[in-house]
């Protein structure tokens, strides 16, 4: 398995001549060349939520693999909780994208329930400089924080980093996922289904808000005033940190979602409904072709939060589906330094 400590992990990429056969990108990602780039049209599964929360998992899986981040031939990627397999699959020789024969037997081997959150694994990347201020970086559905770090490191031929600000990734802890049939699966919280118009499973999501809620005190306790920490992240990420901030820390620096929406119902509009102080700004990204989570999705979010006093901004990306790119990083980056700038303190050093 690929080691996910808090640190850059090293791993060989897969030798070509042991993967199951080439394959071609898929028609509507041309940016996955890996094998799992055709999980994108062979999904075997009779539940569509399901498929398209898989398609995602073993997208982010599909960029790691590019990375070099995959054990066992590229058949196993790390950053999709080795949930997917791209060999080939019990149906007449397809690619199978249900769970690899290891994560079959981890799961018989799991107890059944809600996993605890306990300290979140994280990978981080230090300041620069004095370290001043915190940005906690939330995956999305079946990734990891190094995963995420990777991911964005490639965008932008580096790492996102700062003079005076720690970026935080952490990972998710495994816990059964309901759209992908009660499959473990690193998520922030399990949903009923892929959708705004239903209920939210409340339950993982607080107990979940209580878990990262030790991280911010961690950041508190190294000097780190609230006031100089932002929480954000990508797809469920994002949703994540809208439920932490805008509920249960209101005065935080601010909040980015990137791809993310809430459900029409939920428990933020509920809190915001009731509230009198004031809030942190939201930072939005959205692209239009988004398949799996609607712009429209994104939209109706901004318009609820914006309509209960949160000073929001939607940035919209045309013919971008459920991922991010290189300008979108540079606008979080730009808005990163405008809600955390360097101290006087430390330009004078």
């Amino acid at each position: 398995m690929c080691s996910q400590d808090s640190h850059t992990s090293t791993v060989n990429p897969p030798m070509e001549s042991n993967l199951p056969r080439p394959l071609q990108p898929s028609p509507k990602h041309p940016e996955i060349t890996s094998p799992l780039a055709e999980v994108n049209m062979v999904i075997l599964t009779q539940d569509p939520a399901a498929a398209t929360e898989k398609r995602e998992h073993c997208r982010s899986a599909a960029r790691l693999c590019q990375k070099g981040g995959c054990s066992r031939a590229g058949r196993e990627p790390a950053g999709a909780g080795s949930s997917c397999w791209a060999g080939p699959g019990p149906a007449r020789g397809r690619l199978w994208a249900g769970p690899s024969r290891a994560e079959g037997g981890r799961r018989r081997r799991r107890a059944a329930g809600t996993a605890a959150p306990g300290a979140l694994q994280r990978s981080v990347v230090l300041p620069a400089g004095r370290h001043s201020a915190s940005l906690i970086f939330l995956h999305g559905s079946g990734d990891t924080g190094q995963g995420a770090r990777t991911w964005i490191k490639q965008i932008l031929n580096q790492d996102m980093a700062f003079q005076h600000i720690k970026v935080i990734y952490p990972t998710a802890p495994a816990r059964p996922y309901t759209p992908m049939k009660g499959a473990f699966s690193t998520v922030w919280f399990d949903r009923y289904k892929i959708s705004n118009d239903c209920p939210e499973h409340i339950e993982s999501i607080d107990s979940m808000c209580r878990g990262l809620t030790d991280l911010i005190n961690d950041e508190i306790k190294n000097g780190i005033t609230k006031n100089r920490i932002l929480i954000g992240g990508f797809s469920m990420g994002g949703g994540m940190a809208m439920h932490l901030a805008y509920r249960f820390h209101q005065d935080l620096a601010g909040v980015f979602a990137l791809s993310s929406f809430l459900n029409k119902d939920s428990a933020v509009y509920q809190t915001l409904k009731k509230n009198e102080s004031i809030l942190p700004e939201l930072f939005q990204c959205h692209g239009t072709a988004d398949e799996l989570v609607l712009y429209s999705w994104g939209e109706e979010t901004n318009k609820m939060l914006k309509s209960l006093g949160v000073s929001t901004s939607l940035h919209t990306f045309p013919n971008l589906n459920h991922e991010l790119n290189r300008t979108e990083i540079e606008k979080l980056k730009t808005w990163i330094l405008k809600k955390l700038p360097i101290e006087a303190a430390e330009t004078n050093e």
